[in-house]
């Protein structure tokens, strides 16, 4: 059974980036032992990523070696080509969600990590989540790029993990739930 899979961290006003668009005030509680809050074992639970263009211009950004292992799809109708560096790491998409999802699940890509503030709201626009792991940083930020967005019918998750890291972080897994 194929999964479309969140991890993603948020400020307690649910802002996945300031109003500048930057993401280091992830970083504003110490990690001195540099736990990954569960962030390998979500790894070792996905096939591939999905991630949206805005995503992968921030982490192609950073001054690091690409760092995924796993097969990365950018899905995006602006972008043309993957950087010649990426080749064979990052393939590019287009077209409709289902479209998308059809030619990774026939590629054996079933367990998918859905990456990047404007991709998770349009697979949520279109109730294609089923799992999301939501890390919260205890920080308001009072604007910035919002997790989530408007839509046209509610959508019933259910917890079914937390977790406190570091005395202040805390994780909710939830699981989508459908009559």
């Amino acid at each position: 059974m194929s999964k479309n899979k969140v991890f993603i961290a948020t400020s307690i006003d649910n802002f996945i980036a300031d109003k500048n668009g930057n993401i280091d005030w992830l970083h504003s509680i110490p990690n001195p032992d540099q736990d990954d809050m569960g962030y390998q074992q979500f790894m070792n639970g996905v096939d591939a990523l999905l991630m949206g263009r805005n995503t992968f211009d921030t982490v192609s950004g950073f001054d690091i070696e690409w760092p995924y292992e796993k097969p990365v799809f950018v899905l995006s109708n602006s972008l043309k080509q993957i950087p010649d560096e990426l080749s064979g790491k990052v393939e590019l998409l287009n077209g409709d969600l289902n479209s998308v999802l059809n030619t990774n699940h026939n590629k054996g890509y079933s367990n998918l990590y859905i990456d990047g503030g404007k991709l998770i709201q349009s697979f949520l626009k279109e109730d294609l989540i089923d799992e999301m792991t939501i890390t919260k940083i205890p920080i308001l930020l009072g604007e910035g790029v919002s997790l989530f967005s408007s839509l046209e019918h509610p959508l019933n998750f259910e917890c079914i993990n937390t977790k406190i890291y570091l005395n202040s972080i805390v994780q909710n897994q939830f699981k989508r739930v459908r009559k």
